[in-house]
């Protein structure tokens, strides 16, 4: 839990932990555990010392025996503890339970008997150790209890329930130049900058800045390290939590990490605070039975705070998440959140920009060629392409090579898509098998060259799940996609199926065609029932559900669901027969790339249009939109 003193605001020292203070709760623990060890020592020394700490040690049955025979001369009892003299002068101890009806025949025996009614330091031990911990217990909850209420902080139930918040502050040395490949995103940020600069320009125009800056987009994009940058740009304190650190067992723990987390910004204004995973408590209220009373409090009061911001304060508030919709609505409203920053996986440029940024730090190949290496990583964050270069680095000096080849790159990427490599013995005939599925494959692309994106390699070598693939290198980032390109890769996706049909009959084809078969179905499916594609079902909505399952069809009746099946099909079974066609004609073609993929195990698009005689796609990009009826942009929201 953070202190702030409340009569006196004071600054925090970049780099520290603002407002945390040690608690002396270690202190009086480390005490009680010295005394206790005293007792236990001083017991101890005490036995050591007695006149019987040499004594012979009797059982049960031979202090009977000797009673019975006279031996015993005196006899001394502490509870269950026994000690005296025998008749020869030999000390003992000894443990018994005794009875009247013993103790008279012991003196009938002629022993000396005495009661000791005194008490040693393990029986004070025994009764008030217990006490002193539990009284210990209650002092630590009634301290947490204060420290909850403000007065104080540090250890002690605090640190039991989630009471210390972890802040990350300090002076930011991250600059706008260290983020790469999100240049639209950074100009949305800019005047946020400006305005921690010169706050009085925008107070003279009567401009109130936005308090509040919710950043979203997909894991790795940069959301934390802008947020950095924005802070370094402007040179102000930043102050980081996450948003699991206003949870705690206790119900309002969090508000109070709250009030002092906002009490912190205001103290050392001007600042930016940053809230990572917002969504940890900022969810939408009442959305479940089970209401987490604790979570909502939690976000009414941070609400409240956001409120209570004005212009004069020069606090802005940066918050990022994963999961924008999962967020209650009264934070998105102007005055709280009111500027929503999405930031998108970067395109072919910004792959490029952020891999040359990491790669400065890198002993890399002259002949080294990132344009390619962002050409090949379609869908990569920020992150994603960092993990790309350093799994690279590590596959370099696993070789004990002195820099990062183009080989490497390739190698890193293949391990992060697919898994990797596996040393997996397969039949003959599955390597076999293997080899023409991945022929059909780039057979197939090879044939649609002029509207698809052109090979990067073919492979029959097993990663991850995968016997082998196909991999493609696309020339630029896509906004759309046209009719023709989408048949063009239902045929692609179902040519590996179609080429094991050719070559070794209906009854031989495998199961490898699994995932092939999935992404054909999805694409057929999302071109019918949500872009419009379709002639039979036209240009309306009927599949508003994304994913891979099929889901509940939307907006359609019972007729026109059985329609989109019917027309999935059709569009599935055609591209089938239009790839089968194309081997079964090229049938020699595609032999002699099998039969080479099983000699290489891996060749690149050189070679296999070398081997097939055929011209590389260099030529204009034959895509002139207006010359088919099937060249439909799609576009997708």
């Amino acid at each position: 839990m953070v202190k702030i003193r409340k009569n006196k605001p004071q600054a925090c020292a970049p780099g520290t932990n603002c407002g945390i203070r040690k608690s002396g709760g270690n202190n009086f623990l480390f005490i009680f555990v010295v005394m206790f060890t005293a007792l236990v020592i001083r017991s101890v020394l005490d036995s050591t010392r007695s006149e019987f700490a040499d004594a012979e040690r009797l059982s049960f049955s031979a202090i009977i025996e000797a009673s019975n025979s006279g031996q015993i001369k005196t006899l001394s009892l502490n509870g269950l503890n026994a000690r005296g003299e025998l008749i020869d002068g030999t000390l003992y101890t000894a443990k018994i339970t005794v009875s009247p009806e013993m103790l008279e025949q012991f003196a009938k025996n002629g022993a000396a008997i005495t009661i000791d009614d005194s008490k040693g330091w393990m029986d004070y031990l025994a009764m008030w150790v217990p006490i002193l911990m539990g009284i210990v217990f209650i002092w630590w909850i009634v301290r947490g209890f204060r420290m909850m209420s403000g007065g104080g902080a540090g250890g002690g139930i605090a640190s039991m329930i989630g009471g210390k918040t972890r802040i990350v502050s300090g002076r930011q040395a991250t600059r706008f130049t260290d983020v790469v490949g999100i240049d639209n995103v950074k100009r949305e940020v800019t005047e946020i900058v400006d305005f921690l600069r010169h706050p009085k320009k925008y107070r003279d125009l009567g401009a109130r800045v936005p308090r509040g800056i919710l950043m979203s987009g997909e894991p790795g994009t940069g959301k934390t390290l802008l947020a950095k940058a924005i802070a370094g740009e402007a040179d102000v304190p930043f102050y980081a939590v996450s948003g699991s650190d206003f949870s705690g067992i206790i119900v309002g723990l969090g508000v109070q990490k709250i009030k002092d987390f906002f009490e912190l910004a205001r103290a050392n204004a001007p600042c930016i605070l940053f809230i990572d995973e917002i969504d940890a408590i900022g969810a939408k209220r009442g959305r479940s039975i089970h209401s987490d009373a604790d979570r909502e409090a939690t976000l009414n009061q941070l609400l409240i705070e956001m409120d209570g911001f004005g212009t004069a304060d020069n606090v802005i508030i940066i918050a990022a998440t994963n999961r924008v919709d999962m967020l209650d609505a009264a934070l998105m409203r102007p005055g709280r959140f009111d500027r929503q920053v999405y930031i998108d996986l970067p395109d072919m440029a910004g792959r490029k920009e952020i891999l040359e940024l990491y790669a400065k730090k890198m002993k890399l190949d002259k002949d080294i060629s990132l344009e390619v290496a962002a050409r090949g990583t379609t869908g990569f964050s920020g992150a994603d392409l960092n993990n790309l270069l350093n799994e690279a680095a590590l596959l370099a000096a696993r070789d004990n090579r002195k820099s990062i080849s183009n080989h490497d790159i390739d190698e890193a990427r293949d391990k992060i898509m697919m898994g990797p490599k596996k040393d997996k013995k397969m039949r003959p005939e599955d390597i076999k098998l293997t080899a023409y599925h991945e022929a059909g494959h780039a057979f197939v692309s090879i044939h649609h060259r002029a509207i698809t994106d052109p090979i990067h390699k073919a492979t029959i070598l097993p990663r991850g799940r995968a016997l082998g693939m196909v991999q493609y290198l696309p020339t630029d980032d896509k906004v759309s996609v046209t009719r023709e390109e989408i048949l063009a890769e239902l045929e692609i996706y179902l040519a590996g199926r179609a080429a094991e049909e050719v070559f070794f009959g209906a009854n031989k084809i495998t199961t490898g065609a699994e995932s092939d078969i999935a992404r054909a179905t999805h694409v057929a499916r999302a071109s019918i029932t949500r872009w419009g594609l379709s002639e039979k079902i036209g240009a309306i909505a009927v599949n508003q559900v994304d994913g891979w399952g099929r889901g509940a069809l939307e907006n359609a009746s019972q007729k026109t669901a059985e329609t989109v099946d019917k027309e999935v099909r059709a569009w599935v079974d055609s591209a089938y027969k239009k790839s089968k066609a194309v081997l079964a004609k090229n049938k020699p073609k595609v032999k002699k790339l099998a039969d080479e993929l099983l000699k290489r195990e891996t060749m690149t698009r050189e070679e296999i249009e070398s081997l097939l005689g055929v011209k590389s796609k260099a030529a204009a990009e034959k895509r002139i939109f207006g010359k088919s009826k099937n060249q439909i942009r799609k576009f997708e929201s």
